[in-house]
């Protein structure tokens, strides 16, 4: 979470548990509780329910960690930074999930975690951050932690219960089917089976031997739709990798015994929004999504989303006008929305006086501030794979690298500040370990780095490895920099000069390093024109041969 906030949001690390005084998770789904056993740290809030699960999740937990919070309360957090308002609101994404709204000196943040946006969902945050028939909302969220998994998803995907309806359907259209295996064995799936159980009037099997967890979820959240008579019409099926190896036994075995074939249903988003390993043909009868698609391989598919359609999103964020938007799931898909690309990174309005607290900067000058917002907004996104990261979730990072004016007062002796905290220049955060998380891909600024800004790189940063090796490198820095001054001068590249080697990169093994570190490639000398030249020439007189 940015520098600026005391608490935490589905993160879990040896920073989190360091530097934050409050920790908050949104569902007990697995991907936001990583590394939860060996960072866990109190207070942590959560619903009941959440709790509940997560407890049999990892029973090594110590309960006494948790404080509740339940859709609709409301509760003041008493911190040494001044005091904050936290709410929980409805994610509608699976039993316990909660969006947080908090509210203090910060500014206004609305935490999504995993959600399905709906009209009843939004209309149960306060009026005033919620707009009305194109109207502005009257106070609109300084930053919204958004769930983007479907951000780059352009169909629009049935509502749950249009989805849960065809699952229905697809059961009459195969009454011979003899058994109808379900794989609904993830924590948000309930719905469907509860559906399936009440019209149909039975109770679905589930082997607690080999989907224990999934067991006990069920359990906990529809305890009155189960059995454990293996006779029984409906099965549940795991739908984990290895679903078609699963599915090609099960249609093998029917077809061994001369049963009709049986059903297989997988209600799932995932297979619509994949369209790698499938034909075109295939990908076509994807986007029929008001009816189960039958796959190559046995299986029925239908559309069931537990996230927010790229739709969905771009019409809640319309609503909400928050001034930020920050993804939370990889990587940074928040900068494919419409709505971001037009209010967010292309509006000097974003960056406001409550994205500077949350940067834990202090504006002074608004000339300063426009250069800056200019600056950040001038240079076009991409994806990277960074190994350096501060955790939003599970953990994420949007890198925006801002090179704060001298009217901001920043810290002393600290590096360069983005949106998360350090600014990414090769150096691995000492609070950090990459062996308790997953680290994700995310997107950053595309940057040009001069001689000067290296040098300068060099000069500030407090690595103890590279201060001692430091006159080396700026050796050679001076050296690139004259060999560039050369290059107006003269086109041609001397062979003897010593900073370059047509063989290789032509730097010594430092410089190399920096421009690896910086995420810049390491440049190639050009060959001279005497190399072009007699190199043309040769191939001419194999023509000529």
């Amino acid at each position: 979470m940015p520098k600026g906030l005391p608490f935490s949001v589905d993160t879990w690390s040896p920073s989190s548990k360091s530097i934050k005084r409050h920790h908050f998770l949104t569902h007990a789904h697995k991907d936001h509780s990583s590394s939860i056993t060996s960072h866990a740290s109190f207070p942590i809030y959560s619903t009941l329910l959440t709790k509940t699960i997560l407890l049999q999740q990892y029973p090594q937990l110590d309960a006494s960690f948790f404080l509740s919070i339940e859709v609709g309360q409301s509760f003041i957090v008493h911190d040494p930074a001044g005091p904050f308002t936290v709410t929980a609101f409805d994610a509608n994404h699976c039993p316990g999930a909660v969006m947080f709204l908090f509210e203090g000196k910060f500014g206004n943040i609305l935490h999504t975690g995993d959600c399905r946006l709906t009209p009843e969902c939004l209309l149960n945050l306060p009026d005033k951050y919620v707009g009305r028939k194109e109207k502005q909302p009257r106070c609109p969220l300084d930053c919204v932690f958004l769930d983007c998994t479907f951000g780059n998803f352009s169909w629009g995907m049935p509502s749950k219960h249009s989805s849960i309806q065809q699952v229905i359907n697809c059961i009459w259209k195969h009454p011979d089917a003899l058994t109808v295996y379900l794989t609904c064995d993830i924590l948000g799936q309930e719905e469907i089976l509860v559906k399936v159980s009440q019209t149909f009037g039975v109770k679905i099997y589930v082997d607690k031997a080999k989907n224990p967890e999934c067991f006990k979820n069920l359990v906990l959240t529809v305890p009155g739709i189960l059995c454990e008579d293996p006779s029984s019409r409906f099965h549940l099926l795991d739908g984990s990798p290895r679903l078609y190896e699963r599915a090609k036994v099960k249609l093998i075995e029917a077809k061994a015994t001369l049963q009709p074939e049986p059903l297989i249903i997988r209600p799932s988003a995932q297979w619509y929004a994949c369209e790698e390993e499938f034909s075109d043909v295939e990908n076509t009868r994807k986007k029929r999504m008001n009816e189960a698609v039958k796959d190559q391989f046995g299986v029925w598919h239908v559309c069931y989303s537990m996230h927010s359609s790229k739709e969905e999103l771009e019409w809640a964020l319309q609503l909400l006008a928050p001034k930020w938007v920050v993804s939370t799931t990889p990587s940074c898909r928040a900068m494919e929305l419409d709505y971001v690309k037009k209010h967010c990174f292309n509006s000097k309005g974003a960056l406001n006086t409550s994205m500077w607290k949350l940067l834990d900067m202090t504006k002074e000058n608004s000339d300063d501030v426009d250069a800056l917002v200019k600056s950040v907004t001038s240079n076009p996104v991409h994806e990277g794979n960074f190994q350096s990261c501060v955790q939003i979730k599970s953990p994420i990072k949007l890198c925006t690298d801002i090179k704060a004016p001298k009217e901001l007062s920043l810290p002393c002796k600290s590096l360069p500040i983005t949106l998360f905290g350090r600014a990414r220049l090769g150096l691995q955060d000492g609070g950090f370990s990459r062996g308790g998380c997953n680290i994700l891909p995310v997107n950053v600024p595309s940057q040009t780095v001069s001689s000067d800004a290296r040098l300068e790189f060099l000069n500030n940063v407090e690595d103890a490895e590279v201060n001692e090796r430091s006159p080396e490198i700026k050796n050679d820095l001076h050296q690139v920099e004259k060999c560039q001054q050369s290059k107006v001068q003269d086109t041609r590249v001397p062979k003897s000069a010593s900073y370059l080697n047509i063989e290789s990169s032509g730097f010594s093994e430092s410089v190399r390093k920096l421009y690896r570190s910086m995420n810049v490639p390491v440049p190639q000398p050009l060959p001279s024109l005497v190399d072009l030249m007699n190199s043309n020439k040769r191939a001419k007189r194999g023509i000529n041969y």
